[in-house]
């Protein structure tokens, strides 16, 4: 019992650096969920069953032009697609675990999370069912205790705060842009034929499948083209 509740504290205490970031964007969005119109209770199951960061931004963003539901649904799916490539090369780390840990660990996979367990994969000590469990669960609870904390503090942030705190929607994707820019500036070009690909199907087309649009064949240009310099 010892042993099984020490796998669990060295995989919270792992997590530590993602919680630290989770919090602040996470608070973030909750903030915005709120001068959305979402209701507290929304905003943190969205959280609980979605759990995935550029989504949900996305998501309130897009609930605030009007889009409908399945506009949402079918954005939030092309943008996490990534996550079917990545579920596979986690269960392939993982592939020692028993059946039951994969099915439970793979919904709590992140970006980050799985960055994590990709750095310590060559540990068999580290990568065990419950130190696995013990780094995503509190990755997991900062992200929604953040949400929930977010939507409550913004009854008594001032206005002015508040809604400049809208910009990190912006400011979460150039952060994932520019390394990507660093290293091949073809990610640029990719990400600006998006917004006018985004740009031009907003004006003949409702703003959430322009985005869905957008997004498709912005990646089917990504794909191709970097496909193309590689080889």
């Amino acid at each position: 019992m010892t042993q099984r509740r020490g796998e669990w504290l060295r995989g919270c205490f792992t997590a530590v650096p993602i919680m630290v970031g989770y919090l602040p964007i996470a608070v973030t969005f909750g903030v915005i969920a709120q001068q959305t119109g979402v209701p507290a209770l929304q905003t943190t199951l969205m959280s609980m069953l979605v759990y995935a960061g550029a989504s949900q931004f996305m998501a309130v963003n897009m609930l605030a032009t009007g889009a409908t539901g399945l506009e949402v649904v079918a954005a939030t799916f092309v943008l996490n697609f990534r996550h079917f490539v990545m579920g596979l090369s986690l269960m392939n780390l993982l592939r020692e675990f028993p059946s039951r840990w994969k099915l439970a660990l793979s919904s709590g996979m992140t970006d980050e999370t799985f960055a994590m367990a990709s750095v310590r994969a060559g540990s068999e000590e580290e990568m065990s069912p419950r130190y696995v469990a013990g780094m995503m669960l509190g990755a997991y609870s900062s992200w929604v205790i953040g949400s929930l904390a977010g939507h409550l503090l913004s009854q008594v942030i001032p206005p002015t705060v508040s809604e400049s705190m809208s910009i990190a929607l912006y400011a979460m994707f150039i952060g994932l842009l520019v390394p990507s820019l660093r290293k091949e500036w073809q990610a640029g070009a990719v990400a600006l034929s998006s917004m006018l690909l985004c740009w031009g199907f907003s004006r003949v087309l409702d703003d959430g499948w322009a985005i869905v649009l957008a997004t498709i064949l912005g990646g089917g240009i990504g794909s191709f083209w970097m496909k193309g310099e590689k080889s």
